[in-house]
């Protein structure tokens, strides 16, 4: 039973700590499926981070705070789609700039707002998202397996997991089953058609990036409202360039992505649960060893372990109208 206890806790922490590269994966399929390469997540989660944990201990409210972070990550993710889309730069460029503007930004405010060297005090239970127990958990916990399993691994997570977790099969439904979809799949492949028909490719991309701006903000609040309980310096700490490498492990379709998301979380999971714990014929392997797991990890998939993953032939072509 240790040992399946021990599973079950490392299961537990691999949802938990998939959450965010989740809502960031999804995030950027949305807008890689629209034709424009968003490079700018990680900074759009970091500003969603600091933006929630702010408004949270200001107001006192965890749901002003989500609703804040969602609407600053929507406002930088709009100044992405302006620069890239509007003015036809460079989207590689643009999305750098967004990740300084808010690696620099988010701690200029912080120190100027709470004198805290950068962090923001930290959140009372009211200002978080807590954990939602289902029906029956409690009861359940002593039951062999099934109770682990329902109690530890269904129930007892906060809002924001089930959320994240329910964004597949609606990203699923809205990429293949809705009109929206089709013409947002359709401008990531060939935008001259989908302008010929008469509808507008900046409007259906900028959609696209609303839609991602949201993603990240409810990504950057989980952080700082449910992971860690405020907003700390470079909290994001390199998610969002994970979440682009789990997006094309998983070849642009959301299910593949929860997977690939949760092979990454299960790595970071398992590299806290096994750092200076001796293993066999192995021995103690350094801590800095296992925290560079998901990134090694990375390198290896991406380096021609996932077969050819095909982008969308327009994606990061600025699109430009023939007269």
């Amino acid at each position: 039973m240790d040992l399946f206890n021990a599973i079950i806790q490392v299961l537990d922490s691999t949802i938990r700590l998939s959450v965010p590269l989740l809502l960031a994966c999804l995030a950027g399929l949305y807008s890689e499926r629209a034709g424009i390469f968003d490079i700018g997540l990680e900074g759009k989660m970091l500003v969603g981070a600091f933006a929630g944990a702010a408004s949270a201990f200001v107001f006192h409210s965890a749901y002003i705070g989500l609703g804040m972070a969602i609407l600053i990550s929507v406002a930088f993710a709009l100044v992405h789609g302006f620069a890239s889309i509007t003015h036809r730069g460079n989207q590689i460029v643009s999305g750098v700039a967004i990740n300084f503007i808010a690696a620099g930004s988010t701690i200029m405010l912080g120190q100027a707002w709470f004198q805290q060297g950068g962090r923001t005090p930290a959140l009372a239970s009211d200002e978080r998202f807590g954990a939602i127990v289902w029906p029956g958990a409690d009861a359940l916990r002593g039951v062999p397996i099934l109770g682990p399993i329902y109690s530890e691994l269904v129930s007892g997570h906060s809002v924001l997991v089930y959320v994240a977790f329910l964004a597949v099969p609606f990203t699923w439904w809205v990429l293949f089953r809705t009109r929206f979809g089709l013409r947002m799949r359709a401008v990531g492949e060939n935008p001259a058609a989908v302008d010929t028909a008469g509808i507008s490719v900046a409007w259906l991309r900028y959609r696209a990036l609303i839609c991602t701006g949201v993603l990240t903000g409810i990504a950057g609040a989980y952080l700082s409202m449910v992971q860690n309980g405020g907003f700390v310096k470079d909290m994001t700490a390199g998610k969002g360039y994970i979440a682009l490498a789990a997006l094309i492990f998983a070849k642009w379709k959301p299910v593949n992505a929860m997977f690939a998301c949760l092979l990454f979380g299960f790595l970071d999971a398992l590299s806290i649960r096994l750092q200076g714990t001796p293993l066999p014929l192995i021995g103690k392997v350094p801590v800095q060893l296992m925290q560079a797991l998901p990134y090694i990890l990375t390198v290896i998939l991406l380096a021609g372990f996932i077969g050819k993953a095909i982008p969308p032939r327009a994606g990061g072509v600025p699109y430009v109208k023939e007269r």
